[in-house]
């Protein structure tokens, strides 16, 4: 068995002494279904070697992190903007609203948001830093990576049971060959995002 590769534990957060939300999101390239987005608040002494950009980490070691993370974090939330809604506000707007109202589910009140990428708009009145490549910065937002990636993972597991033409369980409604073919053979169903290009 091939070892994943070691690095650095991350730090906390960006702004250490502070309350900040880490805030992510997942499945913005998928050809169906849901973009998801958490935000996670975690302690200041939090550091775990597995936590990482969740891109980065095997299946079974992202639900591992999933479960401590729940346990650990002094507060999270994850929230979820639908594929018809993505097509009328577009996938950008789409995943910053799913991050926003992940945010407003949040038990505690972040001083601060980190924000991964280099789009947000303001949330409340809480200040807000965007850090390209963030979920491998910062242990907040590579949670919150975790965390809205597994989400999204279980939903279209789930979707999978609809609509198992699709390959689903595999794919996770990314763009792969499969994918497409079975689109073309079967066309669309109500999960597919129809602004997107479905075909090539």
């Amino acid at each position: 068995m091939t070892s994943l590769p070691k690095h650095a534990p991350l730090p906390p957060c960006s702004t250490p002494g502070i309350i900040e939300a880490g805030c992510d999101e997942a499945g913005r390239g998928c050809l169906a279904g849901p973009v998801f987005a958490a935000a996670v608040i975690l302690p200041d002494d939090f550091s775990h070697p597995w936590l990482n950009d969740s891109k980065q980490m095997s299946e079974r070691r992202r639900m591992e992190l999933r479960d401590i993370i729940m346990t650990e974090a002094v507060a999270w939330a994850v929230a979820s903007v639908d594929a018809a809604e993505i097509d009328n506000i577009n996938i950008l707007n789409a995943s910053i609203e799913a991050m926003h109202r992940a945010l407003a589910q949040l038990s505690v009140r972040p001083e601060a948001i980190a924000v991964d990428g280099n789009r947000f708009k303001p949330f409340a009145d809480i200040p807000h830093t965007c850090f390209v490549k963030g979920d491998g910065r910062f242990a907040n937002i590579a949670a919150a990576s975790v965390l809205a990636k597994t989400s999204r993972d279980l939903f279209m597991l789930e979707a999978h049971r609809q609509y198992p033409m699709y390959g689903w369980d595999g794919n996770k409604a990314y763009p792969t060959a499969a994918h497409r073919a079975a689109i073309a053979k079967y066309g669309p169903c109500p999960l597919h995002r129809i602004t997107f290009k479905l075909l090539p």
